[in-house]
């Protein structure tokens, strides 16, 4: 999986090395295949992936986007092993969850008809990613992350945002996401 996705973004030429990881983390390994640098991988083919859909739209247009953003969700989340439990940040009701491969496509690259809010996140120029989990829990099959994603406009903002993914092991040995829950921190503001 990540290494497909890090593969076809060499072959569009949109460059690697934009998502990073900060600080030192806690992890909790009760066991299995799956290896600390591998949930270490596949967060950063994520921010990767983020960064050349962005890229994508800025060079060659929403349809090369779209199919970019296409393929990174069949090859990086777990939608062909059932309901993906994906929540975005900016997402609202009634679609607040994307339990389908169309509903994630939606939300990245926008320009659907029955998803008719989304803008598309991913086209909003990100530049940079930089991970920084709280913790990192293995047992057996299944990784889980929680932590803070900060991520870099072309104009030097940084949003942040508290994300928690899970992984599944799939029977090729790539990691894939099925959980992935995205939310503004919350500022004690009114």
């Amino acid at each position: 999986m990540q290494l497909k996705t890090l593969v076809t973004a060499t072959a569009l030429g949109l460059g690697l090395g934009t998502a990073g990881l900060a600080n030192a983390t806690e992890v909790t390994h009760l066991g299995g295949d799956i290896t600390e640098e591998q949930v270490l991988e596949a967060q950063r083919a994520w921010g990767d992936a983020l960064v050349a859909i962005s890229n994508t739209y800025e060079a060659e247009g929403i349809e090369a986007a779209s199919a970019l953003a296409e393929e990174i969700i069949a090859s990086a989340y777990g939608y062909d092993m059932g309901p993906v439990l994906f929540k975005p940040t900016l997402a609202e009701a009634p679609q607040t969850f994307r339990t389908t491969p169309e509903g994630a496509l939606a939300y990245f690259v926008g320009h659907s008809d029955e998803y008719s809010e989304d803008s598309g996140f991913a086209l909003k120029g990100w530049q940079e990613v930089t991970i920084d989990n709280a913790a990192i829990f293995i047992s057996g099959d299944t990784a889980l992350t929680m932590g803070n994603v900060s991520i870099l406009d072309a104009d030097g903002n940084t949003t942040t945002v508290d994300k928690t993914w899970g992984f599944h092991l799939d029977d090729e040995g790539a990691l894939r996401i099925v959980l992935h829950h995205s939310s503004l921190p919350f500022t004690g503001d009114e």
